[in-house]
């Protein structure tokens, strides 16, 4: 099993012999009552990657260690600039497979070998309040770096790092940097010392891609926002295998942009290569909301169920609402890992990389007037308008339903689409996104009531067959109804307001 911390850190330059007696007297920043000293560890590390270094390019470290108080293997996923995640997984003599998971995204069918080795000796001192409580750990480490595949140099250097103690306050760092730079101490130009090691000792990081210039044409601004959501899904790979909060739904928005996109700019990507990856992105969608869809129903129902009035509850309901999720669970965990584990899923990255790398354009990519941009968000916004109006003149029933349901699909296309215009449109774009979530939110409130009304009526036939009294969900059923009704209500003005404000595009 493995563990993670949240790490916060700041590294700076130090002289070859320095020592933590070269340091300002820290019990001189603020909140510090004394410095204490524990010793000086010797720890040993052998970092991993693959060949062309896959894993240093996106800023990741995996590295096996002993020594120490953490001896282990440890994983580290960047979060913000000296913020990052450690997980952290016992010592074996090859890669944990749950660290391996969560850089496969990365990896891919690459081997992970062991690049760098940094043997350091660790001179530590904890800074701590007046109650004894850690603020922070300051060490001097001396590191002796030897590349162990892509070149055979060797380096050393001697460093100091700062890292906040665990739930601490991290403006505390900045009065520990505050008094390093009165003293002359600066901050380290390496982000870590993977990379410092990688850069002194052999060839540096590749870059996973160079950086493009500034999107002129439409095929430029198309690619550009292709490969923010191909980086979005890489990305977020490991933080849904870790079961990050929001980051399933996240994925799977991910997915939907790259799927609309598609669609939407057929007239400057081919859709006949572009569509079967729409297929293949649209799998993986339905695999990421496998439970999820349901987790939010069920979700939705408690809620309503626990609003009710204590003389509105009849029946066993909420035993009933249980064991009716329970029994339409239909994934699980390993279910989900097993498919980012899969060669379907990985194969659909690899395309999105081939994609990207040769992109099959169409003759409207090479336009420089916003003219082929303008025309995609525009028929996307006429469609929506016809299936909107067509919705508005249904009676209300079934067919109502479906047509508003239609509606709502189209309006999230609509939205990414004039997201993805907003760099050459401008204002008007930015409104109509604006525009499009406001109503991707009205429209998603009368599905979502759809949905809990037949869940309703099917939990009611199960009571009823349980000789249990089905009250409570025909009074649920019918709030659900006033609510999809209210939808039903506002949405020609909230329409009405939208097309009127649309402004050219």
């Amino acid at each position: 099993m493995a563990d993670t911390k949240r790490e916060i850190e700041r590294k700076y330059e130090a002289d070859e012999n320095a020592g933590l007696s070269d340091l300002p007297d820290l019990t001189r920043v603020p909140g510090v009552s004394a410095v204490i000293d524990k010793g000086v560890a010797e720890l040993d590390a052998t970092y991993y990657d693959t060949a062309d270094q896959r894993l240093a390019a996106a800023s990741l470290t995996l590295r096996r260690r002993t020594g120490g108080d953490d001896a282990g293997w440890h994983l580290k996923l960047p979060v913000s600039d000296g913020v990052r995640d450690e997980i952290h997984a016992p010592l074996s003599d090859t890669v944990p497979r749950a660290l391996a998971g969560l850089v496969r995204s990365r990896v891919r069918d690459a081997e992970l070998l062991p690049v760098v080795r940094l043997l350091s000796a660790r001179d530590v001192r904890h800074l701590v309040d007046e109650s004894g409580g850690l603020l922070a750990e300051v060490s001097v480490d001396r590191v002796r770096a030897e590349r162990l595949s892509g070149g055979d140099g060797t380096a050393q250097w001697t460093e100091i790092e700062v890292e906040l103690a665990d739930d601490g306050d991290p403006a505390f760092l900045d009065k520990v940097e505050k008094k390093m730079r009165k003293a002359g101490v600066s901050r380290s130009s390496s982000a870590s010392k993977l990379v410092r090691a990688l850069g002194e000792t052999g060839r540096k990081a590749r870059k996973e891609a160079v950086v493009a210039a500034a999107p002129v044409t439409a095929g430029d601004h198309v690619l550009a926002y292709v490969r923010a959501q191909r980086d979005a899904l890489v990305e977020l790979d490991p933080a849904v295998r870790r079961d990050v909060f929001d980051a399933v739904h996240s994925m799977r928005v991910a997915t939907r942009r790259l799927r609309s996109t598609f669609r939407s700019y057929g007239n400057v990507l081919d859709r006949g290569v572009t569509d079967p990856l729409r297929d293949e992105l649209k799998w993986l969608a339905g695999e990421l909301g496998v439970d999820r869809d349901q987790e939010v129903l069920t979700e939705r129902l408690t809620t309503a169920l626990g609003g009710l009035p204590r003389p509105l509850l009849a029946g066993p309901v909420r035993g009933r609402l249980r064991t009716w999720a329970h029994a339409r669970r239909s994934g699980s965990r390993r279910r989900l890992i097993a498919v980012l584990d899969g060669g379907r899923y990985l194969n659909l990255l690899v395309s999105l990389d081939a994609l990207l790398a040769t992109p099959p354009l169409r003759g409207a990519a090479a336009d420089t007037t916003g003219k082929a941009v303008t025309k995609a968000v525009r028929k996307d916004f006429d469609k929506l308008s016809g299936l909107v109006g067509q919705a508005v003149e249904l009676p209300p029933g079934e067919g109502r339903d479906l047509a508003i349901h239609e509606a709502r699909k189209k309006t999230k296309r609509t939205r990414y689409a004039a997201e993805l215009a907003a760099p050459v449109l401008g204002k008007p774009a930015k409104s109509l996104v604006s525009d499009m979530k406001s109503l991707q939110g009205l429209l998603g409130e009368h599905q979502d009531s759809v949905m809990a009304r037949l869940a309703l009526r099917d939990l009611s036939t199960q009571a009823h067959a349980a000789a249990e009294n089905a009250f409570t969900y025909g009074v649920l059923y019918g709030r659900e109804e006033r609510i999809a009704a209210s939808v039903e209500t506002d949405l020609p003005g909230a329409w009405q307001t939208i097309n009127n404000g649309r402004g050219t595009f």
